[in-house]
């Protein structure tokens, strides 16, 4: 038989047949097909075993031979195509035979990659590839199910869809492709499911990722687009997202959720034609794009896990929505009973049988033992059971839909999920009759559905509840669901009797069977729907009030196997947890003093005490550091108290269940909450009332109140107790040895509550009871937070201030759906923070990944203003909450207007303390409570009052603080009062407990949300948030500065040390670049003025006074381009917004004086220096001529004498020849004339320059200089003379300002006597502008130091001296430069020379190689030596200035931190002292130590030479090249000059060296070239051997620019010390305002000693000044003066308070171990030293040097 898709065999004949007639091939067939394969066999003639086969198709052909077979596959075909096979006979002679034929059709393959493209509840989409080789085929699909074919299709494409299946189904799709010819392939199999109704929906919602409860409350609360946008719904997948949006922030409208079409169709019906196109109205409504409310709710419920569950209930409640009860799984048809869900909500109400009527009920709604009714429906109703029950909990005039019904916005979809869903809702009585419906509480619930498809939870509330009504029309059969109930509930047939449907008999069948009265039948006739209600409510009142209480939900549900939302592990456990701990508490105080030791009066003696060591009000007279060091004493008791505790058994529990996993951990924490709630609330309840009571009577109750509020405070209990005890436990733990195994056990706390607070739990910032921050304990919490979520840890802080209950949390719950505890009881205070995330959307708007929200207790409490410090109380908490916000809320509300003045006034000095420690929180006040619609308009008038009263309070708090410049609130923050006023109406709407919340309060709530975000976005001075470790060192710096009384001056944050640190080192590197700027152009330009003459060809006409005139020009644009420089530099810095810049605003100012300041130093001594340089050479000009002149005759002496001798062709030796120019050089001699130099008398000069200086200070100093000899000056030791030493001064203070004068003044002489060897090292002629320079710095020095008292009289003796010493100098000077430059002595230096070019020039010897060593050796070397000196200095200021000295160099501040270091570690008291008492010296000395370590390391110095003289011999290299190239033909002195010219500005060439050079000079160039560069060569391998062999130090005395000088001016700033203890002072610039000092001594250690004991004195100036003692000193009279306020006397110092207790701790150490010979050396007597000093180790000396330096 044929092969399937085989054509019969044909026979071919050959065009060209042979003789012979050799057979065919015959019975040829197809014996198989494949997709690419083709098997044939045939029958062969006999004799033949050669066959040839062809194969063919339309687009290919191939042939094959084969032998001894009678059969063969064709591979490599393609599938589903057709083939023609011929085969043919070959004979051995190669005859062929005929051709057989046969047409056959590879198999076609299945195809590819099938994909389930679509499926929902109905359909399935498929889609596959096409097979790669295909002829018009077409592909068969079957749907099959169960082994049954339900659907089959056939399509062209690669797409099919199969719709009308059913919902939640499994089916097989088998794919095939067909041929034209009916040829089929193997079958491809895809297995689909459609999608159930739940699926559909919440892939239609875009909640499907979220199913089954995967959505947590921290997603919802996460800040994304759609917090702050009001785009409506454009898909059904932003529904459920909107009504969760609107359901956080508890707006009523929330229900209200649908989609908008792209197009307006009202829009379109407003251009109908209402007649023509009536016909286009589609009759059917369309519902694919609607949703009804109870299928978002219920997909909502079903996404969202137990704690948004609860959450959502909890608005849902307050909204006044039902809730669910039941929660029907559409899918499995089963029910979960929502207990967790409801679990949170509480409820106050107050019930007609209460006993008091002032009293009320604040109960758990879930726990309340309610009466139930429930409303049920069988089959079809034309009542809607909604709608009448919302009816029946309305009152009258304020309606309100409870329940959703069918006229709600899409109430009328058609439902999908929500079928079975059971709704709560309840009504609460308020206790007044005239407003109250029922008089008692009761629950009522609603049956979503028909009963008979729902009979369990119909059954489940026949069991639960009082009573039930069922609504139906018509009974039919149904009513067998209504007689099979056996239960004891009571029923109530509800009908419409106006219905069609209505059967009147088979009612009464149904009551008699159900044993129903006529009462139980409640029909609805023609009455209307007012009257239909009030009956219904009648009857509900009745059956309630006679009716036992049946609602035992959880026992029923188990009966029935409805779910329990609470059932599952993690919940169960929990509660057991929670269950331990508070089953056993009975009475709250005892537990509390049982179980919570640690926190009760230990840790609020502990933080007041804390807060006395920084204010010390008790001191009185007592020594401030015993009185210190007693306070901590005190405090190490105390925590050796906490230790002793063991850890109660609740802490135990506590810990220990939050250690368990996260889910576990989170219905512990809500357990034990609700659990603690229920235990405080009733002794509270109490409590609160007759507080009320006692603060309402007269303020003469302040006891009585005090007693109760401690009452109050001591019976609240909540989770924030057990955390502060933990955080006690941890405080007290870690004051103990870090080995401790207390400590150790401790380690992980706070990592556990920086997970807690990163799962949304608030974490209680400011402990309210004590008024205290356990600071590390929040530190360490806040630390470990960072580490949990870095690098995203940028967060940016809001804040809300207001009176107490004027709706704070309120205000934050609903604007971010968070849970602060909400209660107009005063429970818990303080303050209290909570992260809210922000979406990576969002991240790059915001700049920050969290949102901080700090709820703050209220402020201006009746409990808290009944006490002295209840003003201070609010102070503090303001500034600290201020200080850390980037948007603090002001919330003021309207009814408590009157106390309005007091906060703005507590609240404007929080703003002003942050506008001087450079933060700029933004301010928004929300005004509550106002319902006006035009509210905004009307209160015009107010907000200009309330201006008008910020600026009131600006004025009165700048002058409390010292700050008089403030004048207007707008001079603190930048405030708009239209933009920055909001109003909110009230809370709610209507009368609670029945009212739901206002929608226009959420309304008004989103609005100011909005712009609360936008100023967020919009934070100019803090573009990127600052992170968790920077929030915390702004807490900790705030807090410690809160403590302090005087905040403005005690203020010091380590972030605003950093950013001043880095404003500084940065401004010190520009100022650097300034200086080595100008010194390098000086440099050049004394180059090229020594050169003048040399170079005067370059300058064509110009003179050296014209050159000069130019230069002086040029500086000044050199210096206008400096000083442009740095101010652009720090205009760009303040511009960036990394780096905290907005911190240090404050001192931009300083740094622009600074640099103006620079400018003109730099000015100065550049026209000086100018100025020197030019009358210097001036006075040189002559000599240089006579020297020329000299030159010149010599030349031509020497010349017409060898000249002589040529004529007369003699020879001569050498010796002949020596004799003859001896006679030559003394004949010239004697006909030269040597006038050198005229000589000054320096003396004379500087005494004039002195009389000069003091002219203005009045005729008596004019005489006794006229009596002076000034040689007589200056000479040995400066001693001053006591008689006219001050003007003031006597007794106490007169030896302490004779030891400071003369220190003064023995630094002075240094610095000058440095300053005149400096000039003198140069080897330069004297010049006035000298002395002037030594007079401006005594004048200077004296200025800064006028304080000390002294008399015109030492001012005149000093300077004596100073001038004296230094005229002696300058004369030395003088004379030697006179000497170097005598004409004479020039010329017969050179004698040897002239006699040697003699000597050549008669013997015509080649003068090449010694010329060229000449100039080298004489010209070059020199100048190569001193250009190197000339560079150097400023190379080491820059290898000074980074690797590991750039620390240690970079700003005043860490110089000083360097310093006390390296003192610490070397621990040598001679040191300390030279430190304390001689500090410029010590300084100057410490840094010159410094840089010869540096250069002595390795080859440094050798290499910064070997740089420079390898950059110089080059360039001498290339100007000999370019010499060399030129054409001119000028011989040997043209070609030297030539090169001198070019080196002009760079090497001062000697010109005596170079005169010398050029004479007699007739060698030959290209020659002379060749030996110039040899020498060169060797110049610098000798230069390279004499530099390495050279002496550092004196190396370094030769730099033109001094490194020393140039680091000591950097980092010894203005030089002032601290009026008390003499730190020096590290503000940078050189114009700043105020000086400080990180780290302030004890005052003994600058030689201070008590009166009467003569001991040392311990005080600290950095804690006297926030204490009550005083001081006196010259500066206040002899007179007494309290030290707070130091800035009196001393307006220029900025003494902040101690950053820590710890901070000084460094000194303390130094004095306790140097003591006795600290009093040696002061002639005193030892100081006491307080015992706490005595415990202070070496290590603790470092890290508070650490900690005051702000070193990480």
């Amino acid at each position: 038989m044929d092969f399937p898709g085989t054509q019969p065999v044909q026979s071919i004949q050959e065009k060209t047949a042979t003789v012979t007639d050799v057979p065919a091939p015959c019975e040829f067939r197809v014996h198989s097909c494949g997709a690419s394969s083709v098997s044939l066999v045939w029958e062969a003639p006999d004799s033949i075993s050669k066959f040839v086969l062809t194969c063919s198709s339309s687009t290919f052909s191939r042939t094959q031979t084969i032998l001894n077979s009678c059969s063969t596959e064709v591979a490599d075909l393609r599938p589903g195509s057709e083939y023609t096979f011929i085969i043919v006979a070959v004979t051995e002679s190669g005859d062929q035979s005929p051709g057989v034929a046969v047409t056959a059709w590879t198999d076609p393959v299945p195809p590819e990659n099938i994909k389930v493209e679509g499926v929902d509840d109905s359909s399935v989409t498929l889609t596959w590839e096409a097979p790669a080789f295909r002829n018009r085929a077409s592909y068969h699909v079957a749907c099959c199910q169960d082994g049954k074919t339900i659907q089959e299709e056939k399509t062209e494409s690669s797409t099919i869809v199969f719709s009308k299946l059913r919902p939640g189904n499994k089916y097989i799709f088998k794919v095939v492709t067909q041929l034209p010819n009916s040829r089929r392939s193997k079958e491809a199999v895809k297995f689909a499911r459609t999608q159930t109704s739940l699926e559909k929906l919440l892939q239609v919602l875009g909640l499907k990722e979220y199913y089954p409860n995967k959505l947590s409350l921290s997603t919802v609360l996460e800040i994304d687009t759609r917090t702050v946008t009001d785009d409506p719904a454009q898909s059904l997948s932003a529904l459920s997202w909107l009504f969760l949006k609107k359901l956080m922030m508890v707006n009523v409208t929330a229900r209200s959720v649908k989609c908008v079409s792209p197009t307006d169709e009202s829009e379109d019906s407003l251009n109908m034609d209402i007649y023509g196109d009536l016909e286009r109205f589609d009759l059917n409504e369309d519902y694919s794009q609607r949703v009804n409310p109870l299928d978002i709710v219920t997909a909502l419920f079903l996404c969202a896990d137990g704690f948004l569950q609860q959450e959502m209930a909890l608005k849902m409640s307050m909204c006044q929505f039902s809730v669910p009860l039941l929660l029907p799984h559409c899918d499995s048809e089963q029910s979960t009973l929502m207990l967790w869900a409801l679990r949170d909500i509480v409820k106050k109400f107050r019930p007609h049988s209460l006993s008091d009527p002032r009293g009320f009920v604040e109960e758990r709604i879930i726990e309340t033992k309610l009466p139930l009714v429930s409303f049920v429906r069988l089959g079809d109703c034309s009542i809607s059971k909604s709608q009448v029950l919302n009816k029946l909990l309305s009152n009258p005039q304020q309606y309100h839909d409870t329940f959703i019904h069918h006229d709600m916005d899409c109430g009328d979809v058609p439902r999908k999920i929500s079928n079975g869903l059971v709704e709560l809702s309840w009504y609460l009585p308020c206790g007044n009759k005239n407003i109250d419906i029922f008089p008692e509480p009761v629950a009522v619930a609603n049956l979503r559905g028909d009963i008979v498809k729902y009979d369990t939870q119909y059954s489940f509330l026949c069991q639960t509840s009082t009573a039930v009504f069922v609504f139906f029309d018509n009974l039919d059969s149904s009513h067998n669901t209504l007689t099979t109930q056996h239960v004891k509930t009571q029923f109530y047939l509800v009908a419409n009797a106006n219905t069609k449907s209505f059967n009147m008999e088979l009612l009464k069948s149904t009551a008699s069977k159900m044993n129903l009265k006529k009462s139980n039948v409640i029909l609805k006739t023609k009455q209307n729907d007012a009257d239909f209600v009030k009956y219904l409510r009648s009857v509900m009142n009745d059956v309630v009030s006679k009716t036992p209480i049946n609602m035992q939900l959880e026992e029923v549900a188990c009966e029935f196997g409805i779910l329990v939302d609470e059932d599952i592990k993690e919940c169960q456990k929990a509660k057991e947890n929670a269950d331990a701990i508070t089953v056993k508490i009975q009475d709250t105080l005892k537990f509390k003093e049982g179980q919570l030791p640690l926190q009760g009066e230990i840790w609020k003696k502990l933080a007041k005490l804390e807060k006395e060591e920084c204010r010390l009000r008790k001191a009185r007279n007592q020594n401030i550091e015993n009185y210190k060091s007693e306070l901590q004493e005190e405090k190490r008791e105390l925590r050796k108290k906490q230790n002793n505790y063991e850890m109660s058994e609740a802490m135990i529990y506590f810990i220990a269940a939050l250690s368990s996993s996260r889910l576990e951990r989170a219905y512990f924490l809500k357990w034990m909450r609700m659990n603690l709630d229920n235990l405080t609330r009733e002794k509270l309840t109490g409590l609160r009332e007759h507080y009320k009571e006692k603060c309402q009577e007269s303020s003469e109750n302040k006891e009585e109140i005090a007693v109760l509020d401690r009452q109050i405070s001591n019976s609240a209990l909540g989770i924030e107790h057990f955390l502060r005890e933990m955080g006690q436990f941890y405080e007290a733990a870690v004051s103990l040895s870090e080995n401790s195994q207390s400590r150790q056990q401790m380690q992980h706390l706070p990592r556990l509550c920086a997970e807690l607070l990163l799962d949304g739990f608030p974490l209680e910032l400011v402990d309210g009871d004590a008024s205290n921050i356990p600071l590390r304990w929040v530190s360490d919490v806040l630390f470990q937070l960072n580490t949990l979520v870095q690098p995203k840890n940028k967060i940016k802080v809001i804040t809300v201030l207001g009176v107490q209950s004027t709706g704070k949390s309120t205000l934050l719950n609903t604007m971010f759906g968070v849970q602060f505890a909400v209660s107009s009881g005063r429970c818990t205070r303080g303050a209290f923070m909570l992260l809210i995330k922000i979406t990576e959307s969002l991240k790059n708007e915001f700049c920050c990944d969290y949102l901080v929200i700090i709820d703050t207790e209220g402020l201006k409490s009746p409990e808290l203003a009944q006490l002295n410090d209840s003003y201070e109380h609010d102070n503090e908490l303001a500034t600290l909450v201020v200080g850390l916000s980037d948007v603090t809320i002001i919330n003021i509300a309207m009814e408590n207007s009157t106390e309005m003045k007091d906060i703005l006034q507590i609240v404007v000095h929080a703003f002003l303390r942050m506008k001087e420690v450079g933060k700029k929180p933004k301010c928004l006040f929300v005004h509550q409570n106002v319902a006006d619609v035009s509210a905004h308009d009307k209160n015009m008038k107010d907000r200009k009052l309330l201006l008008e009263q910020l600026n009131e309070m600006t004025e009165a708090a700048a002058k409390m603080e010292d700050k008089d410049d403030y004048k207007k609130f707008t001079d603190v923050l930048e405030y708009d009062s239209e933009t920055g006023n909001w109003y909110i109406p009230g809370l709610w709407h209507g009368n609670p407990p029945m009212a739901p919340v206002n929608a226009g309060y959420s309304e008004a709530i989103y609005d100011f949300k909005k712009n609360l975000i936008g100023v967020l976005k919009n934070c100019e001075y803090m573009t990127q948030g600052n992170s968790i470790t920077e929030f915390l060192e702004w807490t900790k710096s705030l807090w410690n500065a809160v403590k302090y009384e005087n905040f403005i001056f005690s203020f010091r944050n380590s972030l605003v040390a950093d950013a001043y640190m880095k404003l500084c080192t940065e401004f010190n590197k520009w100022e650097w670049c300034f200086r080595k700027c100008m010194y390098n152009w000086l440099t050049t330009t004394e180059t090229t003025m020594s050169n003048f003459q040399i170079m005067k060809t370059k300058f064509e006409n110009t003179d050296i006074q014209d050159y000069l005139q130019k230069m002086k020009q040029e500086a000044s644009l050199e210096l206008d381009r400096g000083e442009k420089t740095i101010l652009d530099n720090l205009a760009g810095y303040f511009e960036q917004t990394e780096g905290h810049v907005y911190l240090v605003e404050r001192y931009r100012e300083d740094f622009k004086n600074s640099a103006k300041c620079l400018r003109r130093e730099l000015q100065n001594s550049v026209l000086t220096e100018l100025k020197s340089i030019f009358d210097i050479r001036r006075g040189m000009d002559k000599l240089d001529k006579i020297k020329k002149t000299h030159t010149e005759m010599m030349e031509q002496k020497v010349l017409n004498l060898v000249e002589e001798f040529k004529k007369d062709k003699s020879s001569k030796s050498d010796e002949e020849l020596e004799k003859i120019f001896e006679g030559i050089w003394q004949q010239t001699l004697n006909e030269l004339s040597f006038e050198g130099l005229q000589k000054k008398d320096i003396f004379s000069l500087v005494l004039g320059e002195l009389r000069e200086n003091l002219k203005q200070k009045g005729s008596s100093l004019q005489e006794k200089i006229n009596k002076v000899k000034l040689e007589q000056c200056g000479d040995g030791h400066f001693n001053m003379k006591e008689k006219g030493l001050f003007n003031k001064v006597k007794g106490l203070f007169y030896a302490e300002n004779t030891r400071n004068i003369q220190e003064m003044a023995n630094n002075l002489i240094v610095a000058c006597s440095q300053f005149v060897m400096e000039k003198v090292n140069k080897k330069c002629d004297y010049h006035e502008t000298y002395i002037q320079e030594i007079l401006n710095m005594t004048d200077e020095r004296l200025k800064t130091n006028k304080n000390l008292g002294f008399t015109q009289n030492f001012e005149l003796d000093l300077k004596l001296h100073i001038c004296g010493f230094a005229a002696r100098k300058f004369m030395e000077m003088h004379d030697s430069y006179i000497k170097d430059n005598d004409p004479r002595r020039c010329l017969e230096q050179f004698k040897h020379k002239y006699c040697t070019d003699f000597k050549d020039l008669f013997n015509d010897r080649d003068q090449c190689q010694r010329k060229a060593e000449a100039f080298t050796n004489l010209c070059l070397s020199p100048a190569v030596e001193a250009y190197i000196s000339s560079s150097l200095g400023t190379d080491i200021v820059d290898v000074m200035l980074q690797g590991q000295n750039a620390l240690q160099f970079s700003t005043r501040a860490f110089f000083q931190y360097s310093v006390l270091k390296q003192l610490l570690t070397e621990s040598n008291f001679e040191n300390y002292v030279k430190y304390i008492c001689s500090y410029e010296c010590f300084v100057k000395e410490w840094i010159q130590d410094q840089i010869t370590k540096q250069l002595s390391k390795g080859s440094k110095m050798n290499e910064l030479e070997e740089h420079h003289l390898k950059g110089i011999t080059k360039e001498i290299i290339q100007v000999i090249t370019m010499a060399q190239n030129d054409t001119s033909d000028n011989g040997i002195k043209g070609f030297i000059s030539n090169i001198c010219v070019n080196l002009g500005q760079k090497l001062i060439i000697p010109k005596d060296a170079l005169e010398t050079v050029t004479v007699f000079s007739r060698a030959n160039t290209e020659s002379f070239v060749h030996w110039l560069r040899k020498s060169v060569e060797e110049m610098e391998e000798s230069l390279k051997t004499k530099l390495k062999h050279g002496d550092i130090q004196s190396k370094l005395r030769k730099l033109r620019v001094k490194p020393q000088n140039e680091l000591f001016r950097r980092v010894f700033g203005c030089g002032v010390q601290c009026p008390f203890c003499k730190a020096p002072c590290e503000a940078g610039g050189e114009a700043h305002k105020d000086h400080c000092a990180s780290i302030h001594r004890p005052e003994g250690l600058g030689c201070y000693r008590f009166d009467n004991s003569k001991k040392l004195v311990t005080d600290i100036c950095s804690t006297s000044v926030n204490s009550e003692t005083q001081f006196r000193c010259l500066e206040t009279g002899n007179q007494y003066h309290p030290y707070k306020r130091y800035r009196e006397i001393f307006p220029n110092w900025h003494i902040p308070a101690d950053p820590s207790i710890q901070a000084a701790d460094y000194w303390k150490y130094v004095i306790t171990k140097f003591n006795d010979q600290f009093a040696k050396k002061y002639n005193a007597k030892p100081a006491d030293i307080p015992q706490a000093w005595k415990r202070i180790t070496m290590e603790q000396a470092k890290n508070s040097l650490k900690e005051s330096f702000s070193i990480k």
